[in-house]
């Protein structure tokens, strides 16, 4: 059950150790490459359900290329294009065919990337807040494309304080009466939860979902899961509105990143129902900023080691946590250990009676 498997961690948390047994010490951490990670026997979401027509479109991840189109209203996934003249061997990730597993869910079409004996659908992420069979209306989605690796994508992202401060003119800045700050984690997911009492109103919520007074109480979780690179955003603002977000960081290559967002706010005021997913180009362009730099320092070599603060726990076990499955990858075991599709609208807080499918 989620309760179990999701372990808080604290200060005094020892290193995570590796498939063989050793642990990651900190100064591995602090030299990590994101670039040279690669998750595999894991789903990818990589486009909306409606850009998939009878017209092939062509995705690709880690420059592995993936084309999409619909036979009979089904989607197909292959190496291939259609009309391609195959002289060329297939991958290692599609069956006799060149085909990979795909299936479509949340109104999203996944692309399962690894052994296509293994695809199975329990490996899905759990996303409570979106319809599995889709259908939201278009404007709550959004493509957004980053020139940086899907880590480093998430390891900003995962740190919830930085919104304050590079996005304050949308959430709202650091000013509160009180902040704290946890961190749960297992095998395969990192999660962050900050509340806030008394925080400042946030700008977009301000104008647009008629919010008077002059401060909130913020309840904000990220939960990451490791091998799909995609993270869910949720967040619960007294008064005013939830704000559900699906935000994946596909790697389209080693350093570029797709993000196929989807925000439900269906249940908000028709503003900000309407406005709000707008707002994910304003908020990606901001993150672009910081993180688009930061994506080719970590391919070149350097005695420098990145610094961290005790606020920095969740992006610390992000790192641990990604080096721990990538080395028991390499060493063969592509296993889950802990399950993805586990409900997890306990621990993201979700108001269930909003979102019942």
């Amino acid at each position: 059950m989620l309760e179990v498997a999701d372990r808080s961690v604290s200060h005094d948390d020892s290193p995570a150790s590796t498939g063989g047994g050793s642990p990651i010490a900190l100064n591995a951490i602090n030299r990590w490459v994101p670039h040279n990670i690669v998750m595999r026997d894991s789903w990818f979401p990589v486009a909306h359900d409606y850009s998939v027509t009878g017209k092939p479109v062509r995705r690709a991840i880690y420059s592995h290329p993936i084309f999409l189109w619909r036979d009979n209203g089904v989607v197909v996934a292959s190496e291939f294009h259609p009309n391609e003249r195959i002289a060329r061997d297939k991958s290692e990730y599609t069956d006799a065919r060149g085909r990979y597993p795909v299936m479509e869910h949340y109104g999203v079409a996944w692309v399962w990337f690894g052994n296509p004996l293994a695809a199975d659908p329990r490996h899905l992420p759990s996303l409570p807040f979106l319809p599995p069979k889709g259908g939201l209306p278009r404007h709550m989605t959004a493509t957004v494309r980053f020139e940086s690796s899907a880590p480093i994508s998430l390891e900003n992202l995962i740190d919830l304080t930085h919104a304050d401060f590079l996005h304050a003119d949308v959430v709202g800045d650091e000013r509160s009466d009180s902040e704290t700050v946890e961190t749960f984690y297992d095998s395969e997911t990192v999660t962050m939860i900050r509340t806030c009492v008394n925080k400042s109103v946030a700008p977009v919520m301000k104008f647009f979902s008629g919010i008077k007074q002059p401060t909130q109480n913020v309840r904000q979780v990220i939960r990451i899961y490791l091998r799909s690179h995609c993270a869910i955003a949720y967040g619960r603002f007294s008064p005013g509105d939830d704000v559900p977000l699906f935000h994946p960081c596909t790697p389209e290559t080693r350093d570029r990143t797709r993000m196929e967002m989807v925000m439900n706010t269906s249940n908000a005021g028709l503003m900000f129902r309407h406005v709000m997913p707008k707002a994910g180009y304003k908020v990606s362009r901001q993150d672009s900023y910081m993180t688009s730099p930061q994506s080719p320092r970590y391919m070149r070599h350097t005695d420098r080691k990145d610094l961290h603060s005790k606020f920095d726990q969740a992006g610390q076990r992000y790192r641990m946590a990604m080096m721990e499955l990538a080395d028991r990858q390499e060493k063969g075991d592509f296993s889950y250990r802990d399950n993805v599709s586990a409900d997890c609208s306990d621990i993201i807080g979700l108001r269930k009676e909003l979102f019942q499918f």
